[in-house]
């Protein structure tokens, strides 16, 4: 259901509103297109894609377009998109910390020279999916950020391991939900390795978006699922982004629904 929330300072009443995300700075021409319709901007810190002129210049977009900017960290895989498991295959629990603190300080650094400052941190791929399951990897995670920031926002998927670790943290959770990404009945994201992983009609995306926004659940296989719509995921990388973007935009304001990025 909706949960984050807007001032309209005419009427003296408050909004619903919802998040729109997007994971940027990875090296896709369709960056500038997509930002006019989003209100928050994950960006790749240099592991699995991006390196300090890509950060610099989705920085700029973000500030151009008053989109909030996030950390996008991940493990350090730039030949397969952050989207290998790496830990115990290549990449000790010992050296996660230190890569993850690595990756924001190089997007804080070119934040400050830019006059602005990181709002949120999402992991990014299968960094993103183990720490949903692992609870080691989300505690793990959830410390390297609050002790980086305590005020930053973690974006992590609706019902997960993250959430817990972020709340035993002190950090603001923000619920996660995907409008191209298709789900398992227990709430969890269907595996990129399987056929019907991603959603690829517009149509469907957007439908998928009004109903967890508006329902609180998901379909899935098996039936509906309940989850929370605090903030919804896009793909930047993919085929279709900027068309998703914007029918998704024009879809929430057609709804009655506003798009704002969260807040602590």
């Amino acid at each position: 259901m909706l949960s984050g929330k807007d001032d309209d300072p005419a009427r003296g009443v408050r909004l619903p509103a919802i998040d729109l995300n997007c994971d940027m700075g990875e090296g896709m021409d369709t960056d500038a297109a997509i930002f006019p319709f989003i209100t928050s901007a994950n960006i790749a810190c240099g592991a699995h894609a991006g390196d300090e002129d890509t950060m610099r210049r989705t920085v700029a977009l973000a500030l151009e377009y008053g989109v909030a900017v996030g950390a996008h960290p991940s493990y350090p895989d730039r030949e397969n998109f952050g989207r290998k498991d790496m830990l115990g295959n290549g990449l000790s629990p010992d050296e996660l910390p230190g890569l993850l603190r690595e990756q924001l300080e190089q997007l804080q650094e070119v934040c400050f020279e830019m006059g602005t400052r990181i709002r949120h941190v999402k992991p990014h791929g299968a960094l993103y999916n183990r720490a949903a399951k692992d609870g080691v990897v989300a505690r793990a995670i959830a410390r390297v950020v609050a002790e980086f920031d305590a005020s930053l926002l973690f974006y992590g998927l609706s019902g997960s391991e993250m959430r817990r670790a972020s709340e035993n943290a002190g950090l603001r959770f923000v619920s996660e939900v995907f409008a191209d990404r298709t789900y398992r009945a227990d709430g969890s994201l269907t595996p990129r390795t399987e056929a019907d992983a991603l959603i690829e009609d517009p149509a469907k995306a957007v439908a998928q978006v009004l109903y967890m926004v508006r329902q609180g659940r998901v379909n899935t296989l098996t039936g509906p699922v309940g989850i929370s719509a605090e903030t919804i995921c896009l793909h930047g990388d993919g085929a279709r982004a900027v068309e998703f973007a914007e029918l998704i935009q024009g879809a929430l304001a057609a709804d009655g629904i506003r798009m704002a990025a969260p807040y602590r």
